[in-house]
């Protein structure tokens, strides 16, 4: 069986360069997944493959205050989702019943000890952020004018 070192960020680190994944989601709480009824349908280039750095969209809660207390979840029950220029989606946030660990590999590095330095082996892990919400969208998208969209 392989087994893997996992272990929590590094304080130091620095970011990799360009991520080819999607980002997470930002709310006022943390980081969220995204559920969706059905597919976001992308444009493609000639090569038949989606445009790279292209924005799906944007995301809002309207109810949310910032000076509101962090335990005030009144934020949560309405979220839209602006998708291209004319369509919104609306939804809530829900708490995940188990927190979800993003996880990626990460290289090798040398490691100083009372024996001296010496490069790790094997394959080597580390938590990049924990979610705890979702954002659900299970209806139709809304028609709405340009004034709104991204």
């Amino acid at each position: 069986m392989s087994t893997a070192r996992l272990e929590p960020p590094r304080a130091d680190r620095q970011p990799d360069g360009p991520n080819p994944l999607p980002q997470l989601i930002q709310t006022p709480s943390g980081l969220a997944l995204l559920e969706l009824q059905g597919a976001i349908n992308l444009p493609q280039g000639k090569d038949g493959a989606p445009l790279p750095g292209l924005q799906i969209g944007r995301v809002e809660f309207p109810d949310h205050d910032p000076a509101a207390p962090a335990q005030d979840a009144a934020w949560m029950k309405r979220v839209h989702m602006f998708v291209g220029q004319h369509q919104r989606l609306t939804g809530e946030v829900k708490k995940l019943p188990r927190a979800v660990a993003v996880v990626r590999r990460r290289e090798n590095r040398m490691e100083y000890g009372s024996g001296g330095a010496h490069m790790e082996e094997g394959e080597n892990l580390e938590v990049v952020e924990i979610i705890k919400y979702k954002l659900m969208f299970g209806n139709r998208p809304e028609p709405v004018g340009t004034a709104n969209a991204v």
